[in-house]
């Protein structure tokens, strides 16, 4: 039992630390004797049988006979092989008396024959004796191949078949994926085998769980599976069980990756990295054949950690869509999860995956005993924000009244890899614009940039349009300032950005978990502030609220349809998550015009909020418009300067 530990130990130094899927070094000419054989059996042929086909022999009377005909070129005298070779002149048809078949066509440049005879030393005497009976023939050029000559001749056999064999030795090299082959490592041949990174001991990690800010409680549960794996007997001596996966869940961008990479740094185990497209191959029964080598491999290395990233790709719910069911996925999906938990299971083995898409999985996939735990990783709040800021300025010469937390406040909804892109961003303004280290400001301009866009200084504006732009975004900017539940204005600004935004008026979300309905009707007045202000003071309107219009009909849909914020549909929600193409509504068609008529009332009225709001503080939307046609940026204390404070404090929301 002891031996047994031993060998199985990931970090004995009689383990080798080789990639999952690389082949088997030894011998790799085995498959090549049987082309050797054939070869040699083809030049045995082709030296017992030189000239080919048999119809090209024929006798001593027929190569006479052609003399006297006047047909031959040339003859030569193979001294060592007992044959006379024959060339017959060009566009001569010359016919095998023996089988009465042509056996040269014409307009030929040659044809060669050739036939024994007994004795070739004896031969030239016996042509002379043939001419002196025929003087009236003219002599034909002859000549004789000496015994040296085998070589060479050799040489000319052999070299068609060296370069056969080049061929295909260099063919098997590239199937096998060798010298570089297209199949990768072990090529076509293993083309089952698991595409899994191995990081064992000797491959070092960078990353560790130093490196993960704003995922605390994710962070405590990966590290609880690490501990498992150092500690067994701290959690199974109570008659526990150590977890056989868990499921990292969250939207893109949130760390599921850096948190599994951190477990690579840290756990002091074997750890197989792979995605899941890495199972999906145009063959059938590859993907099942990958999942067995995988946990095959990884049953040698017990105990260690397989991280399959984006496992959607192969675990998508069965049975959904018969007409776009893949048998090839779901045989895949099959074989992992009877071996996450099937007969004949090992234990030892922790399955970590991540994904985006937890609607889509399989519900035999999720159950307990497959993924016992998932770990939700959502976006980080201020303070999670905070902290992933510091670990990413570590690396950037930052100034010294750099504040980090206002650069946390002004970036709500970000995730940690938005917040990685805004720090190299700002070095890149920085290093632009020539300075020794990173300043407030260029935060400020790498947000503005990630948000609305690259900005377009040289964008031509005509005076006319640049004008309505600045009222438009200065109704924005006002309607938001005199609105209880809108959101704290931050900056408006005139200034173009992207391909469409001509402007835009930036605000700081409060960090909540619950919306009211007066804060959605607040936002959706606040929306259409900048196009009522258009026909306020111009009477016209514009495209430029294309972006507001979609976003209160999103707003106003949710709130029909989705949160139950309507007297006349009721406290009803027809959300389904399963149902993302929209094809099938949980709803008849007379329902689905009083959702239509209601979301209309919904955007009227906040229409009609916002256009009254407009005509009552018309001399603060001047004022603003403005100083925006001068400036082009206002920012809060700007807007405090000229119309004054906002009149609503931040007050408890639930509490009358």
């Amino acid at each position: 039992m002891a031996k047994q530990e031993k060998r199985n130990n990931p970090f004995s130094t009689n383990n080798k630390n080789t990639t999952p899927g690389e082949p088997k070094k030894g011998p790799k000419f085995g498959s090549y004797w049987a082309f050797i054989i054939i070869l040699a059996i083809m030049l045995a042929f082709q030296f017992l049988n030189p000239l080919g086909s048999a119809s090209n022999k024929i006798s001593e009377n027929d190569f006479k006979t052609m003399i006297l005909q006047g047909k031959l070129e040339k003859y030569i005298i193979v001294d060592n092989r007992n044959r006379v070779d024959v060339w017959v002149k060009k566009d001569s048809l010359a016919k095998n008396p023996n089988t009465d078949k042509s056996v040269l066509k014409s307009g030929d440049e040659a044809a060669q024959f050739y036939f024994k005879v007994t004795d070739p030393k004896t031969f030239p005497a016996q042509m002379e004796d043939f001419y002196k009976a025929h003087p009236e023939l003219q002599r034909v050029n002859w000549d004789v191949e000496p015994e040296s000559d085998f070589f060479g001749k050799a040489i000319g056999y052999l070299l068609p078949f060296i370069l056969l064999l080049g061929v295909w030795i260099l063919l098997m090299r590239k199937m096998s994926g060798g010298a570089g082959g297209a199949g990768g490592p072990g090529g076509i041949f293993s083309i089952g085998k698991s595409k899994a990174t191995l990081f064992d001991k000797g491959t070092k990690v960078n990353i560790t769980f130093a490196d993960v800010a704003g995922l605390d409680e994710a962070k405590g549960e990966v590290m609880e599976i690490v501990d498992f794996l150092k500690n067994p007997k701290k959690y199974t001596s109570l008659g526990g069980k150590i977890p056989k996966g868990a499921l990292l869940v969250g939207p893109p961008g949130t760390g599921k990756t850096l948190l599994a990479k951190a477990m690579a740094g840290e756990a002091q185990v074997p750890f197989f990295s792979l995605s899941g497209s890495d199972f999906v191959e145009m063959f059938v029964g590859v993907g099942a054949s990958r999942v067995r080598d995988l946990f095959k491999q990884a049953r040698e290395k017990a105990p260690c950690v397989i991280f399959i990233d984006e496992i959607d790709a192969i675990g998508r719910a069965r049975g959904k869509n018969a007409m776009m069911s893949n048998d090839e996925r779901e045989s895949t999906l099959n074989q992992m999860l009877v071996e996450m938990d099937g007969f004949g299971t090992d234990s030892g083995i922790i399955i970590l995956a991540a994904t985006n898409r937890p609607d889509v999985l399989d519900t035999a996939l999720l159950r307990p005993g497959r993924f016992d735990r998932q770990i939700s990783i959502d976006k980080p709040d201020l303070a999670g924000r905070e902290a992933i800021f510091k670990v990413h300025l570590k690396e950037i010469k930052t100034s010294q009244n750099l504040d980090v937390h206002k650069i946390a406040a002004q970036t709500p909804g970000f995730a940690g890899a938005d917040i990685a892109n805004v720090c190299n961003e700002a070095a890149l303004i920085a290093a632009r614009k020539g300075k020794a280290d990173v300043e407030m400001q260029d935060f400020n301009d790498a947000i503005d940039r990630i948000i609305g866009g690259l900005e377009k200084k040289n964008k031509i504006i005509l005076p006319d349009e640049k004008r309505v732009i600045a009222y438009h975004e200065a109704g924005h900017a006002v309607t938001g300032w005199y609105l209880e539940h809108a959101h704290p204005l931050l900056k408006v600004t005139i200034v173009p950005r992207g391909t469409a935004a001509l402007g835009f008026a930036q605000y700081l979300p409060k960090e909540k978990y619950l919306t009211l309905t007066e804060e959605l009707e607040d936002d959706m007045c606040m929306t259409l502030g900048g196009r009522a202000s258009e026909e306020v003071f111009f009477g016209k309107i514009s495209t430029g609220a294309l972006s507001d219009l979609q976003q209160i009909t999103r707003t106003a849909y949710a709130m029909v349809s989705v949160y139950g914020m309507n007297e006349r549909i009721g406290n009803i929600s027809f959300y389904d998550p399963q149902n993302d193409n929209g094809f099938h509504k949980p709803y008849s068609d007379e329902t689905g015009k009083m959702i239509d008529e209601e979301v209309k009332k919904l955007s009227d009225k906040a229409y009609a909020r916002a256009k009254a709001l407009i005509e009552e503080k018309k001399e603060q939307v001047k004022i603003i418009a403005e100083e925006l046609l001068q400036k082009e940026v206002l920012f809060k204390d700007d807007l405090e300067r000229l119309i004054g404070k906002r009149p609503f404090e931040e007050k408890r929301r639930f509490l009358k």
